[in-house]
């Protein structure tokens, strides 16, 4: 029987071969690497669909992160509240420009920050607020900002797996005042290598953003600020842009994919995601959570099923943020020892899923109460 991946680049790139190397070929005869036509291509498309005031391509969603930072001169003494709860890279480039990374609690339906947790943890030196879109759902972005609505705290969306996810039915990266998407190959919309996006409402921060990715400079050698490298280049660029023709379909086989294992884990001991009303999840990662967690990935692998852990271990004990104990946040703790992502990319068959949901019931002793003939009714439910 053939292995279920995490992931299955190879025939995704089977589908768009063709076009990308045209692509590229067209790339490769104008010899323009850097900040050529695909570059404002791709911008202009994904802020027509995001329906943001502008859209800065960026090298990398951790690129996107530091540059949104440093346009609010986040540094020395500052203080930033973000999910402990997430990839490494939301509170690394905290630390990277000298502020310190406050980590927060989450809310444990959703894996995003709790509201009420942030309201407790902002300080005379708190400069920002990072909503992580984590998985695929939007944060409760209405309710950090209620926490911080004495404050003035600006808020910055880690939308790095959360392309074409919704929050009461805006976009994920105009919540804010900055969005931060990530193009990394294994992200919905992956592209050939490392590559980001900064989306935001503001004339201000545009054109501060575009400064700071081409080393602050405003004209031709004259430099405002001290930016970085963080242009995308335009072979990556080009790329997207043919792929971007097919996301909103591989977020509908996410979606379907998502419903279906809901469908077919029915009577497990394990608990599905939660979707929260006002928001459209686009499941990045879809995300168990269980006992015997590290079993059940043995189980699987010995299968041929991929899994994957995200997390196993919160920022708030990574030892190069620890300095002294770590402190007790319980939900992250629990969180990191029982959660478990299955595979839910866009190339999967409804008998895949229920081939990797049937695995799951063998290990716990449960059996499927839905049968996959159903999945035209699951499919039009959803």
């Amino acid at each position: 029987m053939r292995p279920i991946n995490m992931l299955d680049l190879k025939a995704e790139y089977e589908l768009f071969r063709n076009e990308i190397r045209k692509a590229v070929e067209v790339v490769l005869e104008s010899q323009q690497f850097v900040g050529g036509p695909s570059i404002g291509e791709l911008e202009e498309a994904l802020k027509s669909r995001l329906g943001v005031r502008d859209a800065i391509a960026v090298s990398s969603g951790t690129d996107a992160l530091l540059c949104a930072m440093m346009v609010l001169e986040i540094g020395r003494g500052d203080e930033v509240i973000l999910p402990a709860f997430t990839f490494f890279a939301t509170g690394g480039v905290v630390a990277r420009l000298g502020a310190k990374p406050v980590f927060v609690d989450v809310d444990e339906r959703t894996f995003n920050l709790d509201p009420a947790r942030v309201a407790d943890a902002i300080t005379p030196n708190t400069r920002a607020i990072v909503a992580v879109h984590l998985f695929g759902q939007c944060a409760d972005v209405d309710g950090l900002r209620e926490a911080a609505a004495d404050h003035e705290i600006p808020v910055i969306e880690d939308a790095c797996q959360a392309i074409e996810a919704t929050y009461k039915k805006k976009p994920a990266g105009t919540l804010g005042e900055m969005g931060c998407f990530s193009f990394y190959p294994t992200k919905n919309l992956g592209g050939f290598g490392e590559g980001g996006l900064i989306t935001t409402n503001s004339e201000h921060f545009a054109v501060l953003a575009r400064q700071l990715r081409h080393h602050g400079e405003s004209s031709r050698y004259r430099h405002e600020h001290v930016g970085g490298n963080f242009r995308l280049d335009t072979m990556k660029a080009a790329i997207l842009n043919v792929k971007l023709k097919r996301l909103t379909e591989f977020t509908d086989r996410r979606r379907k994919n998502a419903l279906l294992y809901g469908r077919f884990l029915s009577g497990s001991p394990v608990r599905a995601p939660w979707t929260r009303e006002d928001c459209k999840h686009v499941f990045h990662q879809y995300t168990i959570t269980c006992d015997r967690r590290d079993e059940l990935v043995g189980f699987l692998r010995e299968r041929g099923v991929g899994t994957g852990v995200y997390y196993p271990m919160g920022l708030h004990r990574q030892p190069c943020f620890v300095g002294g104990a770590a402190k007790s946040l319980p939900v992250t703790d629990r969180l990191c020892e029982r959660v478990l992502s299955l595979p839910c990319h866009p190339m999967l068959a409804d008998d895949d899923v229920a081939r990797v949901a049937d695995l799951i019931h063998e290990f716990f002793g449960t059996t499927r109460s839905v049968d996959i003939a159903e999945k035209s009714n699951a499919q039009a439910s959803g």
